[in-house]
């Protein structure tokens, strides 16, 4: 094995346990001050776990389903949000079961729209739109933006996250207040 990809095997081994080495980043505002954020609230460990689970039920979704599907899966404190769209009820079913059946996870929140797959133009905006309310999230700063995780599907914004509920009630009416959202769906754990 060559010298340049033992560097390569090297990083992509140890880049997953890096990510828990940054435990605070400042973001510069425009008015020259720095707000600092803290680490996500999941241990490295679940964040790590949380990864792997959305690694393993792609890959058992394109085995069993291929291009039939476009199904998006986010899992946040192992707690699986699927989003996307499917055929039938029967698939959008057969997945929530197929993911279910991934080690750890704890619960599964299936969205899955009961439709033909989103054109190009929908996912661009559906990007637009999670950028948008992620710049409101932090303009407003009423609570740390890492706490609160977005997505965007056929412009219904779902909110993730580990969070207070006086978090999660203002991370809703910023979210469903911004310009293009249709609907806003919480998928919070609480602390309180």
């Amino acid at each position: 094995m060559k010298y340049y990809d033992r560097c390569w095997l090297s990083l992509l081994i140890f880049l997953p346990f890096l990510a828990g080495c940054v435990p605070m980043f400042a973001i510069g505002t425009a008015a020259g001050t720095g707000a600092y954020i803290s680490e996500d609230r999941r241990t490295s460990g679940m964040f790590i776990e949380d990864e792997g689970i959305e690694l393993k039920s792609g890959r058992r979704i394109h085995q069993q389903f291929g291009d039939k599907v476009h199904i998006n899966i986010t899992s946040y404190n192992r707690m699986v949000l699927l989003t996307g769209e499917a055929p039938s009820e029967d698939i959008k079913t057969d997945i929530g079961k197929l993911v279910m059946g991934v080690d750890n996870v704890r619960r599964i929140f299936n969205e899955i729209a009961v439709a033909g797959h989103t054109s190009l133009a929908s996912r661009s905006n559906d990007t637009l739109l999670t950028s948008k309310v992620k710049a409101r999230f932090l303009a407003e700063r009423k609570f740390q933006i890492n706490h609160v995780k977005i997505v965007t599907e056929n412009g219904v914004v779902y909110l993730l996250g580990v969070v207070t509920r006086q978090e999660a009630d203002n991370a809703a009416q910023i979210a469903s207040s911004t310009s293009g959202v249709k609907k806003v769906v919480k998928v919070f754990e609480y602390l309180n």
